[in-house]
């Protein structure tokens, strides 16, 4: 049975291990590229409804007239425009004028989405009524009491910019080429030198004569096992690099998608004012507090990425922790949300006991305790009330419990309530202005505390976290 050589198997797995990557590789950016696509065309279509909605909901005219007005001084090439009532009759069509003789359009694949989760979208659905194809886009306006649906032809012209750039595939077989050309001369010259170390070796155990020349290609007697190290930290340092590029493109990813709406919004108020320079004062300041909220989320979001950041490196953390005092800090962000708390009926009930001190980082404990509090505000509910009390542990250790009478969480979330960007309800959330990090950052400044965490369900409803931090 003839042996392949070591160069000849590494060689061989390194190669379906590419294969292997190469091919997972195309899949992923085959679809990312496809999502990231229609996720733009959605936004631009999403951001014309929202604008279109405010403008209407400002001005308080919903008849024919005022929609086919403002459609004709916002239009764009071949769009259509239609706006549901909430029993998914249709009320205004730009392009089918008969409009009170079409069909029920609760049906629609974009308009059930719209109902259920605020928006979506249908990509490549024939119209009966217009008898082609359409890309839709749906955004629910339940104050409003209506539907607004833009939608683009499927032409060819749209079809191309949805397809995805095959670049990128090229890409992949020149890499593999140049893998394959590279890998095989490395690997051939690697196994000559494992053989020439296999014979030197055999030699050597057999107490053969060694010549000097013998000793040209390996200087040191130990290079087997120079070999073996340097093998094992290149694998160790691979699959650490790997799974750090995973993390890293995952949190870019996400970070990018949280990025895209706030942004998409502020072009689309800014877009606006630039283009009707006539647009009355109260409107142009509604837009701009808009645009500010947006940029107020955008620094939210970068401040809490800066936290988990800071968290994920805790090294230098864990030295700087001092004597805080958890009693004032609560004290502290009763103060600081009084307002939204009134502006919500909300009571926050602080069961405390004086002087609560801890070992620990004075801001990583505020922002446990004040991210708790947002997002009872945020979801809980108006009327709710928020119920924070302690025990003293004999494990040397406080444990808390915060809990709500609010509206609670459906039982499937509750694992992934504490994963960074997760969100229960995106489109709520969104509005609320909530990054998707608050939660995370309480868990893991807990963590940080050797502490631990956990949320469940009330009896009859709300929220209950329950953690603990060390002394």
């Amino acid at each position: 049975m003839v042996r392949s050589s070591v160069g000849t198997k590494l060689y061989l797995g390194v190669m379906a291990i590419f294969l292997l990557f190469a091919v997972s590789f195309i899949v992923f950016q085959h679809d990312r590229e496809k999502r990231y696509k229609i996720d733009v065309l959605d936004t631009r279509l999403q951001d014309y409804n929202e604008r279109m909605a405010e403008v209407l909901a400002m001005n308080r005219n919903m008849t024919e007239k005022a929609i086919d007005a403002y459609v004709k001084d916002h239009y764009e090439p071949d769009m259509r425009v239609t706006v549901i009532d909430m029993k998914g009759r249709v009320i205004f069509d730009n392009k089918y004028k008969n409009y009170a003789r079409l069909e029920n359009h609760l049906g629609r694949d974009e308009v059930r989405q719209a109902l259920r989760q605020g928006s979506g979208y249908d990509i490549d659905r024939k119209s009966s009524t217009m008898g082609q194809s359409y890309f839709y886009s749906a955004t629910s306006f339940p104050r409003q009491r209506f539907i607004i649906r833009t939608a683009l032809p499927y032409n060819d012209s749209l079809a191309r910019t949805l397809r995805t750039d095959q670049h990128y595939v090229w890409f992949a077989l020149i890499a593999m080429v140049l893998l394959t050309v590279t890998l095989y001369r490395f690997t051939r010259r690697l196994g000559m030198n494992v053989m020439k170390l296999r014979t030197f070796a055999s030699r050597a155990d057999h107490n053969e004569s060694l010549e000097t020349e013998d000793l040209i290609d390996f200087p040191d007697d130990e290079l087997g096992e120079i070999a073996e190290k340097i093998i094992k930290i290149y694998k160790r340092l691979q699959h650490t690099k790997r799974e750090q590029s995973i993390l890293k493109r995952q949190l870019t990813q996400n970070i990018a998608h949280e990025l895209k709406t706030p942004v998409a919004s502020i072009q689309g108020y800014l877009e606006t004012i630039l283009d009707n320079p006539n647009i009355n004062e109260e409107m142009r300041h509604q837009f701009m507090q808009r645009c500010y909220a947006q940029a107020q989320r955008l620094t939210s979001l970068l401040r809490d990425i800066s936290t988990l950041n800071r968290m994920d490196d805790a090294s230098d953390m864990l030295t700087d922790f001092d004597t805080v005092d958890i009693s004032q800090i609560v004290a502290n962000i009763q103060k600081e949300t009084a307002l939204q708390m009134e502006e919500n009926s909300m009571t926050f009930v602080n069961k405390l006991p004086a002087g609560i001190i801890v070992k620990g980082n004075h801001s990583l404990l505020y922002s446990v305790f004040r991210n708790l509090t947002d997002n009872a505000i945020a979801y809980a509910g108006t009327g709710t009330t928020i119920t924070l009390s302690a025990n003293d542990g004999e494990d040397g250790k406080w444990h808390f419990t915060f809990s709500d009478n609010g509206v609670g969480v459906p039982y499937e979330h509750l694992a992934r309530i504490f994963e960074r960007f997760y969100r229960v309800d995106k489109g709520r959330s969104r509005k609320m202005g909530g990054t998707g990090l608050g939660l995370a950052i309480v868990k893991n400044a807990v963590l940080l505390h050797g502490g631990a965490i956990s949320v469940k369900n009330g009896e009859t409803s709300g929220l209950v976290f329950s953690f603990s931090l060390r002394k």
